[in-house]
């Protein structure tokens, strides 16, 4: 019986690394899939560990069909036994629900991989539909530390140094008038994420300067 499973935890806590782990220990054990990504900090197309490996994949563009992707693959007599999804926070809740049919209607095991809630805390919606559609949800155990030691639970967006808590879900790049401004990730304790209090603005020194998939000038 195929399974969709969905990994979840903060930045910096190996997502990715296990993605490609399970890709390739299923390789190994003479299994064929599919990799999948959606706004990767390599680049697009491109599933990316911070430990430095990177292999091809399938951008998840908003209108690409998933079912109907690994069914023509199927058709025209690709062999398809698993799909490693990554950065799935980023897919549509039509998307999960693809991915869902995929398990049920084609017996694909389906490996999906994303942090559940943006900067403001709030549930991005491929999470929270995979939470709700998943035959299980596993919490990665690798954790992530706030600068102050503490276990980091929250994901802050930071411009400059400073916290923000407004703006768009997704920021991927954009330059204005040759002016730079850093944009950057950072994981904090619940605390410290409602005080705002940031790395830069604590004097501590971020442990992880690029802690997400993308990052800009605006």
């Amino acid at each position: 019986m195929a399974d969709l499973v969905f990994f979840t935890g903060t930045m910096d806590c190996g997502k990715s690394t296990l993605a490609l782990q399970l890709d390739h220990n299923a390789r190994q054990r003479g299994l064929a899939g599919r990799l999948f990504t959606c706004h990767d900090r390599a680049g697009a197309a491109t599933l990316s560990s911070r430990l430095g490996l990177t292999v091809p994949a399938v951008e998840v563009r908003p209108h690409l069909d998933l079912q109907r992707y690994v069914v023509a693959e199927m058709t025209s007599g690709a062999r398809i036994d698993y799909l490693i999804c990554d950065e799935a926070q980023f897919y549509s809740g039509a998307q999960i629900e693809q991915l869902g049919r995929v398990v049920d209607e084609l017996s694909v095991e389906v490996y999906a991989f994303g942090i559940l809630t943006d900067f403001r805390t709030r549930l991005f919606e491929g999470s929270q539909r995979l939470v709700e559609l998943a035959d299980r949800v596993e919490s990665l155990q690798v954790q992530a530390l706030c600068w102050c030691g503490r276990r980091g639970t929250h994901n802050a967006r930071t411009v400059g140094g400073v916290m923000v808590t407004e703006g768009e879900q997704v920021v991927v790049g954009d330059t204005d008038d040759g002016a730079t401004l850093e944009i950057g990730y950072e994981v904090l304790c619940r605390r410290h994420h409602r005080r705002r209090v940031t790395a830069h603005a604590a004097g501590a020194g971020s442990p992880s300067p690029d802690v997400l998939p993308f990052g800009a000038s605006a």
